[in-house]
């Protein structure tokens, strides 16, 4: 990814799919002019989903993901075939990959009823259009050849603009000229050299809508406001019951994790689930999930923190497990809530699809925000800036 590039959580996801041998990889080769995936007139070449991060003229900033077969076979295909179905969790817009020279199967159909009933934005390709046998429907393609590659990536790109996010996550809420405090606390959980990537898309998005953009750690935050007159403060939310002491309840105060949650579109949905809580006992069981895979260590907000403050809370010690990366369980129904990170590593269908998950198995789910919120007694508070 090139220095102006986009971010693999903020790119739109494109996802092909279709049978084994239809051309699904000879086609992606094909449109990303790279050989992005391995082909073969062997069945089933493609074993795992194949993703890559790219700019593509005319889409812009997009990932591509090749997937296996669906029509795959035995226990090893019926392990491809989950992980294709995770895939569609991600996608923004679906490529449905046909062979031209069978025509639409069983199977195909089966996946477009998966697309319309997920709401994923589709397209159905006939590939090898390089024979006699042509579609009277749909778009055609030789991926052989190369023909029909060019109004394809058109096609997407049409499909893939109506689905581009062009939110701001905090630039909406100030004016140029205002400042904002940003309180970054560096401390053993903080890594080495860098910024975590909330606080980076923060901040850039302050100074893409001409804001002025002041960073402190929370023991420097009383001098900061004697000098400044922020629009607000953003926290790290490990900080929050610590910052709320210190700024005046006449200047708004949020966390960088509900940030993240309104700007993935699920803010009114984990308030919801916060305040679910004070609900929970000992024999309750929560599930602590991270959309990004680190090393745990000593004083980890996943595995240490927020147990301690859940226990403050409600006086109980309420049974957890913990779940990291792509690895969110398709059963969450013995959940009574789930806890989960900002999501700043997942795109925005993804989260939505968690959160419809959990509500469909009648669990709920928060995340680490507006939990702590919640739990220091402040959540009305790091949510009134927002109109959910």
């Amino acid at each position: 990814m090139g220095l102006n590039g986009s971010l693999s959580a903020h790119r739109v996801h494109i996802a092909f799919f279709g049978m084994r041998n239809a051309g699904k990889s000879s086609l992606v080769n094909a449109i990303t002019n790279q050989p992005m995936s391995v082909v073969s007139d062997v069945e089933g070449t493609t074993t795992d989903p194949v993703r890559k991060a790219m700019e593509i003229l005319p889409l812009g900033p997009v990932e591509i993901i090749d997937t296996p077969g669906f029509d795959d076979v035995g226990s090893l295909g019926e392990k491809r075939k989950a992980r294709t179905k995770d895939i569609l969790k991600e996608a923004d817009v679906a490529v449905l990959v046909v062979d031209g020279q069978k025509g639409l199967q069983a199977l195909d159909a089966e996946l477009i009823d998966i697309f319309k009933s997920m709401a994923i934005p589709y397209l159905v390709v006939y590939n090898k259009s390089d024979v006699d046998t042509y579609p009277v429907d749909g778009i055609w393609v030789s991926a052989k050849e190369k023909d029909g590659i060019e109004q394809l990536k058109e096609t997407i790109g049409h499909l893939a603009k109506d689905v581009e996010s062009h939110k701001a996550i905090i630039g909406d809420l100030i004016d140029p000229g205002d400042s904002v405090i940003l309180v970054i606390p560096i401390d053993s959980s903080a890594p080495k050299g860098r910024l975590i990537l909330p606080q980076q898309l923060v901040i850039r998005d302050i100074l893409d809508h001409h804001g002025l953009a002041y960073v402190c750690q929370d023991d420097e935050l009383e001098i900061a406001l004697t000098h400044l007159h922020p629009k607000m403060v953003v926290t790290d939310s490990q900080r929050f019951g610590r910052v709320s002491k210190v700024v005046p309840e006449s200047i708004p105060l949020t966390s960088f994790s509900i940030l993240m949650a309104r700007y993935k579109g699920i803010l009114k949905q984990v308030v919801e689930g916060a305040q679910h809580i004070k609900n929970l006992t000992d024999s309750s069981r929560i599930l602590i999930s991270e959309g990004c895979t680190h090393h745990r260590q000593c004083g980890d907000i996943g595995n240490v923190k927020l147990p301690h403050w859940i226990r403050e809370y409600t006086g109980y010690t309420v049974p957890y497990d913990l779940s990291s990366g792509k690895d969110f369980p398709e059963d969450v129904s013995d959940y009574d809530l789930i806890i989960h990170c900002g999501g700043c590593m997942l795109n925005e269908k993804t989260m939505q699809n968690r959160l419809k998950q959990a509500k469909a198995q009648h669990t709920y789910m928060t995340n680490y925000g507006t939990a702590i919120a919640q739990m220091h007694g402040i959540l009305d508070r790091s949510i009134a800036l927002f109109d959910i």
